[in-house]
């Protein structure tokens, strides 16, 4: 393990883009709910003291989704972007709802990615974050049916009506040549989906993902399953959230059933993958290998993200300065090959648990 330092984080191309974002990337998900408006002005600062400055938010959020705090994240973050003038120095990303996961206070639960819903999402969110554009826009999840959430399979059954991926891209193109956003991306996404989305994009002389948003983690590698390859030739970049798994493998929840965070504060429904006891048997392996090799759970897990190539930035949450201290230090962590056999012996075992 190297020396800590307090380096600025480096930059790396994201896609076919102009954009260039952080290797880290400060995720926003608390602020509103478990952080203050305050508490989340001081993250902000501290991260882009760090030099990150790559957030991402999305309309849904403050988690756990609530009709009364629905918006309260970007709000934060638009108040911070007011108050310190820093809106040049950011690349701003945010992500409209898809159709209605037990939302129904987001559009009524008119969430299809249509044109309609698309552009009125795309407003609320230029008002509530007090800019007038958006750098990246991602659509949050599919319109259509597919596995994600937790769903391992593919099931056929689940079919129903959805707004064409071409329909969808063509507002999202039109909202780039207004200026309103300038790069768009996927989240929660296959590699049929990464892919049409290409397809179409060059059918119809439309706006190009630049991006796919999905979970990675030690706990969830599924990425490694033909998307990495999918995105490796179509230079989509991989922003990966959920490393810590929610968590889980701090293994804070291991040490103390009770301790603070979205597994206890919030119903276990909200992420039953991350409740599944292989989830927290792996967890509780990866930790006993961190601290066999001087570190901390946590930081094993982050630096496993960060050192993989085809990890364009790493999504990172806290909810306090010191968890935010501790996740950006894990970037100056070399992982030995020892310890990447050690962490390639565990998922052998138990693999993608939380997929």
């Amino acid at each position: 393990m190297t020396s800590l330092s307090t380096a600025a984080i480096p930059t790396t191309q994201l896609g076919k883009s102009d954009l260039q974002v952080s290797k880290i990337c400060l995720g926003t998900m608390t602020f509103g709910e478990q952080n203050s408006e305050n508490e989340a002005h001081s993250q902000l600062d501290y991260a882009l003291e760090r030099g990150i400055t790559f957030i991402d938010t999305a309309e849904m959020y403050p988690v756990m989704p609530r009709a009364e705090t629905q918006g309260r994240t970007e709000q934060c973050i638009g108040s911070w972007l007011k108050k310190s003038g820093k809106r040049s120095a950011i690349i701003l990303a945010t992500k409209v709802a898809g159709p209605s996961r037990g939302m129904g206070w987001i559009r009524q639960g008119e969430n299809d990615l249509n044109a309609t819903n698309i552009r009125s999402a795309v407003e609320t969110s230029l008002q509530r974050l007090q800019t007038d554009y958006i750098d990246l826009y991602q659509l949050h999840w599919p319109s259509r049916n597919a596995p994600i959430f937790g769903q391992k399979q593919f099931d056929p059954q689940l079919e129903r009506p959805c707004t064409a991926i071409a329909d969808t891209l063509a507002v999202l193109n039109d909202l780039v040549t207004e200026g309103k956003i300038r790069q768009i991306g996927v989240s929660n996404e296959t590699s049929w989906g990464v892919s049409e989305f290409i397809k179409q994009s060059e059918l119809h002389k439309a706006a190009r993902i630049i991006s796919l948003q999905n979970a990675y983690s030690l706990v969830n590698r599924s990425f490694e399953q033909g998307l990495d390859e999918t995105c490796f030739r179509e230079q989509v970049g991989l922003l990966a959230y959920s490393p810590l798994a929610f968590g889980r493998l701090s293994n804070k929840y291991a040490e103390d059933a009770k301790a603070s965070g979205r597994l206890t504060l919030f119903p276990p429904t909200w992420s039953p993958r991350y409740m599944r006891p292989e989830v927290m048997l792996a967890s509780e392996r990866y930790a006993a290998l961190a601290r066999a090799h001087a570190m901390t759970p946590a930081t094993l897990a982050l630096a496993w993200c960060y050192s993989r190539w085809f990890v364009a930035s790493t999504i990172i949450g806290a909810t306090s300065l010191a968890q935010l201290k501790e996740n950006i230090d894990a970037f100056e962590v070399t992982l030995s090959e020892e310890l990447i056999q050690g962490v390639n012996a565990i998922h052998a075992q138990i693999s993608n648990p939380g997929q």
